[in-house]
């Protein structure tokens, strides 16, 4: 026969993954849910679409910036020549403006000022004179045209002393794939780790204060805290959302993990980006992690709800939580990108930064036994912030009013 107080643990969990399934349920199977799934993607949607107008804008009026060079034609022809191949090794973004040669007048000097103010194009810089002293005139964003222009002078002068523009080399050139991530790689996966984490448990977590106060406003939690303990619906609410998390993680998740079918060209890009742990392992480091985060940030967003009861509280009260939170993102980031710096041992052990931190630390240093360490420690901590939290959740409950009689007589029977 079981104990009196195995009952009441079984019962308690009984009440608390009820609570749970209620919430989640009431979250998940509704039609706003599909607006918050596919919040990521309306997001970006907008932001692409405002990219590609920036874009538009800026390709426009780069497409009218000329560089000039007032040489004469032989000259010319071998300057032309040299630009050509002197851009294949710019990326596209980084590429000079486009090249015009213009043979000399009377007066080069003059010929040179005049094209600074012509409609038809911007000119950003402008060679004229011999090639040995070349003069070249530039405006206020055309310092590096300038230099490009001074390396085709010097270019042109060495190919009429080697006797023309042939290539005097024919080199072999051989594509490498990395066996690992590069170091630069797994630096760029120890951010996006950190960012990743910031983003959803920023997003996710935050639902729990509408919740809490919208159930406040209309009785519904001084029902619940009637019928089970508090630190049940406190658990329960808590749980219910962070499965609601789990549910929009594994959405996104699937679609990421997909990369390489959905946009080929995307996933040869980032083939050298990638954790110092290996992929397996950093899946369920980075779960685990997001899971420590989730938790300590949602029952303080749970407690903050318990304590507001408008809108105008909520923005009030949660507005400094989010402050600590960038905080945190900024601490984890900078420490991501100096591993094994004093300042990055500090975010790996502060109890706020400490899962973003971790997370990094598995993106761009291979060792294991540091994460049990700090999932344990990490652990402890979010059972003291529930339990902090619970407390908050259970004075919240108790100053709503017309709850107090239930709960007293809750607690005589219990």
């Amino acid at each position: 026969m079981s104990s009196p107080r195995i009952g009441n643990t079984r019962r308690l969990i009984r009440q608390t993954m009820t609570i749970a399934r209620r919430d989640f349920i009431a979250t998940v199977f509704t039609p706003t849910f599909l607006i918050f799934l596919f919040a990521p993607l309306i997001m970006g949607s907008f932001g692409a679409i405002g990219g590609l107008g920036a874009m538009s804008v800026a390709q426009g009026s780069e497409s009218k910036n000329r560089i000039i060079a007032i040489a004469a034609p032989d000259q010319g022809m071998v300057i032309t020549d040299l630009d050509q191949r002197l851009r294949r090794i710019f990326r596209t973004s980084e590429r000079p403006p486009e090249l015009m040669v213009e043979t000399p007048s009377t007066d080069p000097a003059a010929q040179a000022r005049a094209l600074f103010e012509t409609k038809e194009f911007d000119a950003k810089a402008v060679l004229y004179g011999p090639l040995d002293k070349p003069v070249i005139l530039y405006g206020a964003d055309g310092p590096r045209s300038a230099d490009y222009l001074a390396q085709l002078a010097e270019d042109t002068l060495r190919a009429a002393r080697s006797g023309g523009t042939a290539p005097l080399s024919t080199p072999t050139k051989t594509a490498m794939v990395r066996a690992r991530a590069s170091l630069g790689g797994q630096n760029q996966a120890a951010f996006f780790t950190v960012f990743g984490i910031f983003f959803l448990t920023l997003l996710l977590a935050g639902q729990a204060v509408g919740t809490m106060a919208e159930e406040r406003s209309n009785k519904v939690i001084e029902v619940l805290a009637a019928a089970v303990p508090l630190e049940s619906v406190f658990l329960g609410k808590l749980l219910g959302m962070f499965g609601v998390a789990i549910l929009f993680v594994a959405f996104w998740g699937t679609l990421v993990s997909q990369i390489s079918a959905i946009a080929p060209g995307l996933a040869g890009a980032i083939q050298e980006i990638g954790p110092a742990v290996g992929m397996p392992v950093y899946v369920i480091l980075f779960f685990a992690y997001f899971t420590m985060a989730y938790m300590l940030l949602g029952a303080v967003f749970l407690s903050v709800g318990a304590q507001a009861s408008t809108m105008r509280e909520i923005q009030m009260l949660s507005l400094p939580i989010t402050i600590v939170q960038v905080a945190m993102f900024g601490l984890a980031a900078t420490a991501a990108s100096r591993p094994g710096t004093p300042l990055a041992t500090f975010a790996e052990i502060f109890p706020l930064s400490s899962p973003f931190a971790m997370a990094a630390r598995a993106a761009n240093q291979p060792e294991i036994w540091p994460h049990i360490a700090a999932l344990l420690w990490q652990a402890l901590w979010v059972a003291i912030v529930i339990t902090i939290g619970a407390r908050a959740f259970r004075r919240g409950v108790l100053q709503s009013g017309s709850g107090k009689m239930n709960l007293k007589a809750m607690f005589r029977r219990g």
